[in-house]
């Protein structure tokens, strides 16, 4: 098994802390698949971090805010509900050493403003600050609270006085703030928030404890990460499933959304992070009570090696043409991986692009494999769900965004209505 299913070697590995501060970090941080299920902790909400294009005039995309000294406060969703949780803080795609001198956890009240009295301070290894190496990732102490599922938390980020943000979660469609110089995670009035961002970084997991609970684990590229699905409104398919867990029986049920926009099944990209194979083991296998999978992956493994290369910053880089075949041994890869940890894994059709025939015929030998050759543990034909009967090379004009490509909101709703909810609850719950 990969060692970030290991959190003592992850810790020893990545972080160069002292003995004392490991052994803090591995007392609280847990295991991916069934061992972290008997624990009672169980990832409510996660985000896939990626690299930052290391650039000193970066294109507008990648420009990022001034966070040094500031307070960058961010809004999370947790899909299910726990009293007690912990925070994962990361840095594993981080340049240079990641230091917040005060973390804060509070309910949001709109906007950067939240709930008078429910701020409640976070430590590490009983410390309020904490210092991670580049390519570190640790827990916090266990925090005394509760959070409720669908309700809105503020999470705010005390940066170190020479703090920049080199890695991020780049489509959050969620609206997170950055304060005036100066400690205001425990501020419940806006007012210091003068700076709005779309956003997300440095936290990678927010967990609870659900005894009874357990978790899935959504991957894949810009569709699973809800791209040109409405802002702050929590349209992504994903959210729109979690709607459907929430009456799914007495046991709780989380969703994570794992997407990267622009993410590759087989290759890395300077803007879309590593390839999803890479960072399989970390961002789906590596969340706790995580017992089910489900991947969406390979439209732009199949698209980039016809996009034609620019200067300087190439998003697209390398334009790697791709078979079926290459595509579905990868499949293989993944769920192999998640079988060695005792989780179920589903494959899902990829979606119609209006792609040309040589493109769209490897599409189409893609999905044809996913619904026949019974690799997975089950199937969810995403494909049926918003293909035009007349053209199924094309989305229905009611789920397109607009781009041809990337589901309207009404179109990730019936995705989320595709998922065969019976069978893939079954299978989270069968640990």
């Amino acid at each position: 098994m990969n060692d970030w299913s290991n959190p003592i070697l992850r810790a020893v590995r990545a972080s160069g802390a002292s003995l004392l501060f490991l052994a803090c970090i591995a007392s609280t941080a847990q295991a991916a698949a069934p061992a972290v299920v008997s624990s009672g902790w169980v990832t409510a909400w996660a985000s896939a971090m990626q690299s930052i294009p290391d650039l000193s005039n970066p294109p507008p995309l990648y420009r990022t805010p001034e966070v040094a000294g500031r307070t960058v406060r961010q809004i999370v969703y947790p899909t299910i509900s726990g009293k007690g949780v912990r925070i994962r803080i990361s840095n594993v795609d981080g340049r240079a050493p990641l230091t917040l001198a005060g973390v804060a956890l509070a309910q949001s009240a709109g906007g950067a403003a939240t709930q008078p009295g429910t701020s409640v301070r976070v430590t590490f290894g009983g410390k309020p600050s904490i210092v991670l190496r580049a390519g570190a990732e640790a827990y916090s102490d266990p925090i005394q609270t509760t959070v409720t599922a669908g309700e809105p938390y503020a999470i705010s980020l005390v940066a170190g006085p020479s703090q920049a943000m080199t890695a991020w979660h780049r489509v959050a469609n969620q609206i997170n703030y950055v304060s005036a110089p100066g400690d205001h995670s425990a501020d419940a009035a806006p007012a210091a928030y003068t700076r709005k961002f779309t956003e997300s970084a440095w936290v990678s997991a927010l967990d609870v404890q659900a005894p009874r609970g357990v978790a899935i684990a959504a991957i894949g590229d810009s569709i699973t990460d809800g791209l040109r699905s409405s802002l702050n409104r929590n349209r992504r398919w994903p959210d729109a499933f979690g709607r459907r867990l929430q009456g799914a029986g007495d046991e709780p049920v989380a969703i994570l959304n794992l997407g990267i926009s622009g993410n590759r099944l087989l290759n890395d990209s300077s803007c879309y992070g590593q390839a999803l194979e890479r960072r399989f083991d970390r961002d789906a296998l590596g969340h706790a009570g995580v017992t089910a999978v489900l991947v969406l992956i390979g439209i732009n493994d199949i698209n980039f090696a016809s996009m034609p290369p620019h200067a300087g910053l190439d998003c697209d880089a390398p334009h790697t043409a791709v078979t079926a075949r290459d595509l579905t041994e990868g499949y293989r890869r993944l769920i192999e991986r998640a079988h060695q940890s005792g989780v179920r894994i589903f494959g899902a059709t990829l979606t119609p692009a209006s792609l040309p025939p040589a493109r769209e015929a490897v599409r189409a030998a893609v999905n044809d494999w996913v619904r026949n050759s019974h690799a997975f543990d089950g199937v969810v034909d995403f494909d049926a769900a918003l293909r035009d009967p007349a053209h199924p090379d094309r989305l229905q004009r009611r789920f397109d965004s607009g781009d041809h490509i990337h589901p309207s909101d009404e179109g990730y709703e019936a995705m989320a209505a595709a998922v065969p909810l019976e069978a893939v609850v079954t299978a989270a719950r069968r640990h």
